[in-house]
């Protein structure tokens, strides 16, 4: 019998798949690992969704419908400061497919693409798969996991093609202001670079801060990939639909990269999806105010038990530092919290080798749950 590829051989071994299972199958394991809102979607569009069914059962143009992407742009200029327009936004199957097809439009086999370390864990196989070479510029702690543009240039090189910034950060929960993206974009401007902002928690921020987008910027809007999704802001990651924003010169590439992984994203999900879009903002205020008490109590408490965090801005995470309570990898830790103190987080090294010594909480889960959580982390660390 035939192995497998070389290409998916060569792919990151991650452990999370391992831990999950280990997760499911004990009912007294409490979830702080969830990379999705524990809200159900909005009754309107779960209402609305019931009742177009039947009109959704065909495919659309692999762009997506025009009607989605008029509504898309309407959003972009209101919410992000961006000037689109229906022909450059291409509706994806989620965020993910969105990450995808932008690399295969813009990266050619061994072009290196500048991605944060630690990050979002599919940056590194979606480049791979790509066949592209990751590149990593480190977020330190001492930082506040901000990147440092020193490095960001002094990593860029003749075969650079491309740079990702995600803000609001996954998994440190860090936003980038509007200086630091001012200068990332004038890297980018200087060396001919594409940036892919992955801007998936955009609407999910706390204690005033403001989510910049990078394509808003004077200068940026044929050097920026902008990546959205709808499962976040609206809790859809179900319905599987999200969108990129391209410069012109891309669109129709990514169209036809798009058309070969997909044909098209979901009819029904992107008929909610312009629903979504006409929905009061009290819907997502509602979830922001919950995820703000749930952040602000266990960061509070994190920290009174040693794991140390820094106060998260936005999405719904906190990564906390490991380092003063134990020895362990990131992993061992985890596990050991999995398997003695029934509480499921991951370890930071699924984000990068610089999230050892890290270890990633969510806090898209109930209050109550999350008080249980750190009651049986205190107690076992004692």
């Amino acid at each position: 019998m035939r192995g497998i590829s070389e290409r998916e051989k060569h792919l990151p071994n991650f452990t999370l798949p391992e831990l999950l299972r280990i997760m499911y199958e004990s009912k007294s394991i409490i979830s702080l690992s969830a990379g999705e809102p524990d809200f159900t979607t909005p009754r309107p569009l779960l209402r609305y969704g019931a009742s177009i069914i039947h009109k959704s059962t065909h495919y659309t143009p692999t762009q997506g419908l025009k009607e989605l992407r008029e509504a898309i742009c309407k959003k972009l200029k209101k919410e992000n400061k961006i000037n689109a327009i229906p022909e450059n936004v291409i509706v994806t199957t989620g965020s993910q497919e969105a990450i995808f097809a932008s690399l295969l439009t813009t990266t050619d086999p061994k072009d290196q693409v500048l991605i944060p370390n630690p990050g979002y864990l599919a940056y590194l196989p979606a480049i791979e798969l790509s066949d592209g070479k990751p590149i990593s510029y480190k977020l330190s702690e001492e930082n506040n996991f901000q990147p440092d543009p020193d490095q960001i240039k002094k990593l860029v090189n003749k075969k650079t093609k491309a740079i990702i910034v995600n803000s609001p950060s996954n998994p440190t929960g860090q936003i980038y202001s509007r200086k630091l993206l001012e200068e990332i974009a004038g890297i980018a401007r200087e060396k001919n670079l594409y940036i892919l902002s992955d801007e998936a928690y955009e609407r999910l921020i706390y204690d005033g801060e403001k989510h910049v987008s990078i394509a808003s910027l004077n200068g940026m809007k044929e050097y920026v990939i902008s990546l959205y999704t709808f499962s976040k802001s609206y809790a859809m990651c179900g319905f599987r639909v999200g969108y990129v924003v391209s410069p012109k010169n891309l669109s129709e590439s990514i169209i036809e990269s798009s058309h070969f992984l997909t044909i098209s994203p979901t009819h029904i999900s992107q008929l909610m999806a312009i629903k979504a879009l006409s929905l009061p903002n009290r819907y997502i205020n509602r979830m922001v105010r919950a995820y703000n008490r749930r952040r602000k109590y266990l960061v509070k408490r994190l920290n009174e038990i040693n794991l140390i965090t820094k106060e998260p801005k936005g999405a719904f995470y906190a990564f906390s530092n490991i380092k003063y309570v134990t020895k362990k990898s990131s992993y061992k830790f985890s596990q050991d919290l999995l398997k003695k103190a029934k509480v499921a987080v991951v370890p930071g090294t699924e984000f990068g080798e610089y999230g050892e010594g890290y270890i990633r909480f969510s806090y898209a889960t109930k209050l109550f749950l999350i008080k249980k959580a750190l009651e049986r982390i205190e107690k076992y660390l004692k």
